[in-house]
């Protein structure tokens, strides 16, 4: 692809899709008609380049109308934003739901990842692919983790046109993933999300207390059971004083770092500069993980509200909810609610009478799991390839265009409301000293009941397993998804804090609990997560780029060999693990060898 514009032409499709994200184009230089448009000017200049962040939304215009990006329409959208071709052509590479080359309308990704393997996904696979065969019109992709684990194994079927159309087979057999793929409008509608909680309903739930028992497409019932009352708490308590309780509380990040919620918010609202922006990472990608996709289909306007009072609270007035691109569901109720409370007043110039303005702008990621650290999640909004930036600067003095920045999770902007209804201390008093509040936890694997389960902190490994009943067998369990570690079946008494997983010498992560029963192939497990970490680095630094590789290719050569030479290639991951971890730029490389370690030291893996 060129620095320069080239001679190809977009169809009469592409050019209507480009044209009905960004209105119709004002100048030739822009692709307008010679004979319709002003010769005397191009757009273009400061005016072009705060365009810039529209590329990913133009991709997915192209992408959702005709199934995959030709050079001419992607220079038609280069020209439209004045971006050099050779730029969004690396965009659009970089992610996997794109295609720059062509293929079939209709793609069905099929998950191939832990809870979906271990469920039969490369049968199922095997089974499309003959049932399908060749001409068929359908391309069929093996795809990392759809947030669908409670339901494995599943499958995403996106056909292409105006409107684009999607259907999910989960838990996914030959004739139902065929079925979604040829005929998405026929397919059997999803089930609620209010399924994937097995403990709905129960008076115990704080953060999943309304899914299942509100409608998550009405506003009236969601303020009914108690919706837009922390709003109005904020409101009362004014930003310094929504943050003190925040911080009182003693909320960390749920995503994994545990980060201090409040002085997050607090590092940002004191930032000088403006504007300030709110970001909501739903691009929960981590094999194993769905919480936040529960939360958005089955309590929308909750996240819509949280999102609200955090802006509120540190001076924002533009938020950007980036939301992962195989969730279309979860896209359609949002899209939905956000309509609904513009038009009553909850988000725009004047928040419920208070003078205060706020809005919200859904930015759908496109495969890529690199885009849940924050810095790469920033650059994908910006138009720009989804690597991570070197700290610091950290997010909180120059985030989103260069500007102070609080992004959190969607589990943790939702710990917000009861923090603001029942106050910091009745909430710090739930979980442990130094682990306060609910959690969530995605379970699935080798379980009756496989979803998400809510449990304060401080309850053991065992109590989430019973409840969720793990099946007889039991060999090893994976706390953290791919980034995190395995723990043995006889460590089941491990406390669900971080500190405690710690101390155990694992991780909590973000909540993912896979269980896995002695009929699982523990090898073809580790070389499945050796594979996802290979095709999810970004490749902007060595350490991950190469030892990605050199990780899978070690793992391929240990299936196969014993003894002696098995051991050498050990004595290699171990080498390359301490690289990657010590020298990566995030924390995709720096947790790679994790799992693959944890399998080795502690279940004898290859022994």
């Amino acid at each position: 692809m060129d620095l320069h514009f080239g001679d190809s032409k977009p169809t009469d499709d592409e050019r209507a899709a480009v044209d009905a994200l960004l209105g119709p184009p004002e100048s030739s230089w822009e692709g307008a008609d010679r004979s319709d448009a002003d010769l005397r000017w191009a757009r273009g200049g400061r005016e072009a380049r705060d365009r810039r962040d529209l590329l990913l939304p133009g991709l997915h215009a192209i992408n959702d109308r005709v199934g995959w990006i030709s050079d001419g329409a992607l220079d038609y959208l280069c020209r439209r934003l004045t971006v050099p071709p050779a730029e969004a052509y690396g965009v659009a590479t970089f992610y996997a739901l794109f295609s720059v080359k062509p293929r079939p309308a209709t793609v069905l990704h099929v998950c191939t990842d832990l809870a979906c393997a271990a469920a039969g996904a490369s049968e199922l696979c095997a089974g499309i692919e003959a049932r399908l065969g060749l001409g068929s019109g359908v391309s069929v992709q093996r795809s990392p983790c759809l947030g669908l684990c409670e339901r494995a194994p599943a499958a995403l079927a996106i056909k292409a046109g105006d409107p684009v159309r999607t259907a999910v087979s989960a838990p996914a057999t030959v004739h139902d993933a065929v079925l979604a793929a040829s005929a998405p409008d026929s397919a059997p509608e999803e089930p609620p999300a209010a399924l994937a909680v097995p403990q709905a309903g129960g008076d115990e739930l704080i953060l999943l207390s309304r899914v299942g028992v509100v409608d998550p497409a009405s506003l009236d019932d969601y303020r009914a059971h108690g919706g837009y009352t922390a709003l109005r708490r904020a409101f009362e308590l004014g930003p310094a004083g929504v943050i003190r309780e925040v911080t009182d509380s003693g909320l960390v990040g749920r995503g994994g770092a545990a980060f201090p919620t409040g002085r997050k918010w607090q590092a940002t609202a004191s930032q000088p500069d403006h504007p300030h922006y709110v970001v909501c990472n739903a691009d929960e990608s981590e094999p194993g993980t769905f919480k936040d996709r529960v939360i958005m289909e089955g309590d929308p306007y909750a996240l819509v509200e949280a999102m609200t009072i955090a802006a509120y609270a540190t001076g924002a007035h533009q938020g950007y909810l980036y939301l992962r691109g195989e969730y279309p569901r979860a896209l359609h109720l949002l899209e939905h609610a956000l309509a609904q409370a513009r038009a009553r007043g909850l988000l725009g110039d004047d928040i419920l009478g208070q003078g205060y303005a706020f809005d919200i702008e859904i930015r759908r990621g496109a495969g890529a799991y690199i885009c849940g650290e924050e810095t790469a999640l920033f650059n994908s909004i910006e138009g720009y390839r989804g690597e991570p930036r070197s700290k610091p600067p950290f997010p909180v003095e120059k985030g989103l265009f260069g500007k102070p920045t609080v992004e959190n999770n969607v589990e943790t902007l939702v710990n917000v409301l009861p923090i603001l209804t029942m106050g910091a201390p009745a909430y710090a008093a739930i979980g442990t000293g130094k682990s306060t509040g609910p959690k969530l936890f995605c379970v699935s694997g080798s379980v009756a009941r496989p979803g998400i389960y809510e449990l304060p902190f401080g309850a053991t490994l065992r109590e989430l397993l019973e409840l969720a009943g793990a099946r007889d067998g039991l060999r090893a369990v994976l706390l953290g998804g791919a980034a995190g570690g395995f723990v043995r079946a006889d460590e089941l008494d491990i406390p669900l804090t971080f500190e405690g997983t710690r101390e155990a010498g694992t991780t909590l992560g973000s909540g993912v609990v896979i269980a896995f029963d002695d009929t699982v192939p523990l090898p073809r497990l580790l070389l499945r997560i050796a594979e996802f970490f290979r095709d999810e680095s970004c490749g902007q630094c060595v350490p991950c780029r190469v030892g990605t590789v050199r990780q899978e290719e070690a793992l391929h050569r240990i299936v196969e060999r014993t003894g002696a030479a098995a051991a050498d290639d050990i004595a290699l991951l171990r080498e390359v693990g301490r690289a990657m971890r010590d020298a990566s730029i995030c924390g995709l490389g720096q947790t790679a060898w994790n799992a693959v370690e944890s399998a080795i030291d502690r279940l004898g893996a290859y022994e």
